[in-house]
């Protein structure tokens, strides 16, 4: 019988996935180990490798498909012996899931006409026929047809095909849109919720009935990373309790130590590499800001694995320097360069990013003054690093100029009370200000 190859979980925020590339074809062999597909998660592109062996039989879900749930079948091995006949009976490849409108009870538009708008459920089924909402009749629609309704939240069965025997192509699919988007742009005002609607002039998406008063605008539909950090952030904020201390460090002395060393060594390091190696011995000093929120106790870490936050182009990942309070400013540099190069392309692996106790995020070189960074759960602090600039200070009742750098904690209340989030800062400030003392 053959053996189905699910959707894995390959993170433990992971619910669903996009299928980037098939690395096997209908036909190839399969050997346990082997890699068969290259799976976008919520933060990264990583390799599926086999576990079972065989032949692959049938791919279920297309190359590029979107939004597939952890654990859906994507395609059927064959076992040693097994032949094509063997698949009868296995469903077809279905259309790649697109997300449904979250807003299903929209007020009417004005305008006779225009194909109808509704919230029709995902479709399953390559090449299969499905029955409009309304009941009337079956609908014969190719999947690309069917995904782009879906996703503009169109009815199919207000559309006349032009495919074989009435068959909807895409070329209807651009039709309809645009007859909706030309009687939009003639209808000058939305009737009110409460009148009767024309019988196809039901819309379902808020960013059309927008179109009618708003300038003009385009869809960016959500990654799955975006949908997560979305998620998560959201959680963070609504359970978390964040409380927020800003630090001065004067850093005119470590910038001096910084040059010093990259006139000596090959790697280059940053101010940011200054400041992880600050956080973690910062950490090692006041153990108690190192620290975790459960429901049954506060977990206190035992090494300082710092996350750092590297933005990405849509949304951000935070690759870890494990043991930072351990390593010393040339290999905190190293692992920074090649973790940050390798986040970008996605290609971290997922204990690479997951795991971490504390978390950075610099936002210095966009020349941002100060912030205060969201917590990453479960985690119970994150420090917000701005930009080191030149501002008015005070020395010995003098004024004098000196490059300061403005650090706010995020801390969770719950794990790290005011006056250790206040001995963490001092902490972190006298190795800021002292950077002699981090290469001791």
């Amino acid at each position: 019988m053959p053996i189905e190859i699910r959707m894995p979980a390959l993170s433990p925020t992971m619910t669903e996935g996009n299928l980037a590339r098939w690395l096997k074809k209908e036909g190839d062999e399969v050997h346990s180990g082997d890699v068969i597909a290259e799976i976008e998660t919520d933060k990264a592109t990583m390799e599926y490798e086999a576990a079972d062996e065989g032949r692959l039989g049938r791919i279920i879900v297309p190359e590029g498909a979107q939004g597939i749930k952890v654990n859906e079948p994507i395609a059927l091995l064959l076992e040693e012996g097994e032949d094509a006949s063997a698949l009868a009976g296995f469903a077809a490849a279905p259309a790649a899931p697109v997300p449904a409108s979250p807003h299903p009870n929209p007020p009417p538009l004005a305008g006779e006409g225009m194909p109808r708008v509704v919230n029709p459920p995902p479709l399953a089924g390559e090449g299969r026929v499905g029955v409009s909402p309304n009941g009337q009749g079956r609908i014969f629609a190719s999947p690309l047809a069917r995904r782009m309704a879906v996703h503009a939240g169109l009815d199919l069965a207000a559309i006349r095909g032009s495919g074989p025997q009435g068959r909807i192509v895409k070329a209807d699919i651009d039709a309809a849109l645009a007859a909706v988007g030309t009687q939009l742009a003639a209808a000058p005002t939305l009737r009110p919720a409460t009148a009767a609607a024309p019988p196809a002039a039901v819309f379902a998406r808020p960013q059309v009935l927008a179109l009618a008063g708003s300038p003009p605008f385009t869809e960016k539909p959500h990654s799955a990373m975006r949908r997560v950090i979305a998620r998560r952030l959201t959680e963070s904020k609504q359970t978390v309790p964040h409380h927020y201390m800003s630090v001065d460090c004067a850093i005119d002395d470590l910038l001096k130590v910084r040059a010093t060393l990259n006139a000596k060594s090959e790697t280059r390091i940053s101010v940011n590499d200054f400041v992880i190696r600050a956080a973690a011995l910062a950490l090692r000093q006041v153990p108690a800001a190192n620290a975790a929120w459960s429901d049954d106790a506060i977990l206190l870490w035992e090494r300082a694995d710092i996350s750092v936050a590297v933005a990405l182009d849509d949304g951000l990942i935070t690759p870890i320097v494990r043991g930072a309070d351990q390593k010393g400013l040339a290999q905190i540099a190293a692992e920074m360069k090649d973790l940050a190069e390798r986040a970008r392309a996605g290609k971290l692996k997922l204990e690479e990013f997951q795991g971490g106790t504390f978390s950075v995020s610099n936002l210095g070189m966009y020349g941002i003054r100060d912030f205060a960074a969201v917590i990453n759960p479960p985690q119970g602090c994150i420090l917000a690093v701005g930009a080191g600039e030149q501002r008015p200070v005070v020395r010995g009742g003098q004024l004098a100029v000196a490059t300061v750098m403005t650090c706010t904690l995020s801390s969770d209340h719950r794990v790290v009370d005011g006056a250790v989030a206040a001995q963490f800062l001092a902490a972190f400030k006298k190795l800021v200000e002292d950077p002699l003392t981090m290469l001791l």
